[in-house]
């Protein structure tokens, strides 16, 4: 199989120019014709020989992701459902904020940690995203945005899979959309979230960057976050706030907590309570997500006046916390409820 040719960095396409005995500028003007021009096949890219031109067609793949479908919401949300070479699909997410335009991206196909609250799970893992795969849905979501003029200023590693469990690949990809010659996103403009896969967020701390981290938490005490999230039985919570320490002393950069609150299972005073005891002291920022309803999943909100409560419990320990505002609560909003659906109607 060919590789992508989002695949591929300066460095890389540097070592590949070399190896085929074309002057090493070349690469830099393949990332201009990838990531600025944002081309849609080789032969536009002219000021390239023409037998460079066919050497590229030969080993590379340019058509990396296929749009099946793509949902806009009244608020400007637009999620997008790729289809990939075998057949299998992904979905990727323009968000609009006050601040600025983001892309959340998925770096799997499916997901196999099992968290009961979520879509993406829903027929459990497929296979990992290639780098260039993943590259790919930001570049597609720039097109999409390069008919309005607008611009994609950050990027959030937040859809359907487990990155750390495609580590490699997430990292890559991260150094990519990072390049000048690539699509130039700060490094501070990016987040990877992780639900705990604690001997890479050790990894992910000694990295030499400003990369955000978020960390899907989603519970106060091992029992009940064992039951929202198996995967808390491979690293318990005591250990991975150990290893959220190690981040926070290692690189200086405040922490993220994500906690979907569903209603009646983690969303009560007590529960708000222990939260603020747990993570009081801690330079971190707990997000508060009211849970998107997924009928295979049958869980409800949490009531407005409860998530306030629980928020201002929270601040009583002196835990900084927001609450995300809802988007695309008109469409597929889901991590991985588009793809599930689609796969449903398939299957009938």
């Amino acid at each position: 199989m060919k590789s992508f040719v989002y695949d591929y960095g300066t460095e890389d396409w540097t070592k590949w120019i070399k190896s085929q005995g074309h002057p090493t500028f070349r690469s830099k003007q393949i990332m201009e014709w990838l990531y600025s021009k944002r081309v849609t096949s080789f032969d536009e890219m002219t000021n390239l020989p023409k037998t460079l031109r066919e050497e590229l067609a030969r080993y590379f793949e340019f058509e990396t992701l296929e749009t099946i479908t793509t949902q806009t919401s009244q608020d400007g949300t637009v999620k997008f459902l790729f289809g990939l070479h075998d057949k299998n699909a992904i979905e990727t997410v323009i968000m609009r904020h006050q601040y600025g335009i983001s892309v959340c991206v998925t770096t799997q196909v499916g997901c196999r940690i099992g968290c009961t609250f979520c879509a993406s799970t829903l027929g459990g893992l497929k296979r990992n995203l290639t780098t260039g795969e993943i590259v790919a849905q930001v570049v597609k979501a720039q097109q999409h945005l390069d008919q309005t003029g607008e611009r994609v200023k950050s990027v959030v590693i937040m859809g359907s899979g487990e990155p750390f469990e495609n580590y490699d690949a997430t990292i890559q990809f991260v150094r990519i959309i990072n390049e000048e010659n690539g699509l130039n996103i700060g490094q501070r403009h990016i987040t990877v979230s992780t639900s705990g896969v604690v001997p890479n967020i050790y990894r992910f701390a000694d990295e030499d960057w400003q990369v955000r981290l978020a960390i899907s938490l989603h519970a106060p005490n091992q029992d009940l976050r064992s039951r929202l999230m198996p995967i808390n039985r491979r690293f318990p919570l005591k250990d991975l706030l150990t290893a959220c320490w190690y981040y926070l002393q290692k690189t200086g950069r405040r922490l993220t907590f994500e906690y979907a609150l569903i209603g009646e299972k983690n969303d009560q005073d007590e529960q708000a309570h222990e939260l603020g005891k747990l993570l009081s002291g801690m330079n971190c920022l707990v997000n508060l997500i009211p849970v998107n309803f997924v009928p295979e999943r049958n869980f409800v909100r949490t009531p407005k006046k409860q998530i306030f409560a629980f928020q201002r419990i929270l601040e009583s320990y002196h835990v900084s916390t927001t609450i995300r505002r809802e988007q695309g609560h008109d469409i597929d909003a889901a991590c991985g409820q588009l793809r599930a659906k689609q796969q449903g109607l398939l299957e009938k």
